[in-house]
């Protein structure tokens, strides 16, 4: 399984915000830090935003910050949330269900479901706060 960009990049910020918890981060700060599109990040910061895990202020002394504590934040929660889908083959895809011409005699679904579920659930029993070095 391979994890997007969009979600890579959501967990960077969240981690980058988490180590400067104590002040407010901007996405220039940001695009700087990781060598990414200004207008990518913008992306990111948006739907993590709108999905609750960071606020922004505007304005001169404005920025990013987490909305609550990196002790309360769980990595699977952010990955569920800002990956698309999780069809880790073409077969795992509602639309695509029934074209497999070997569907029906192939268990290798089943066994990368359970794979992507324990893969979920390890995500699930971390915080965010325990994939951050301590100083």
């Amino acid at each position: 399984m391979q994890l997007t960009l969009h979600t890579d990049y959501s967990l960077r910020v969240l981690i980058y915000l988490a180590m400067h918890a104590d002040q407010r981060v901007t996405i220039t700060e940001l695009s700087t830090f990781f060598n990414i599109s200004r207008n990518h990040l913008v992306k990111v910061v948006h739907s993590l935003g709108i999905k609750g895990f960071i606020h922004s202020i505007r304005g001169k002394n404005g920025g990013l910050y987490l909305s609550k504590s990196a002790d309360q934040i769980r990595v699977g929660e952010v990955v569920r949330q800002m990956e698309a889908n999780f069809h880790i083959v073409e077969c795992f895809n509602p639309k695509k269900q029934g074209v497999c011409p070997i569907q029906g005699q192939c268990k290798l679904t089943s066994l990368l479901g359970r794979a992507n579920e324990q893969f979920l659930k390890e995500l699930d029993g971390t915080l965010l706060s325990e994939v951050l070095l301590h100083r």
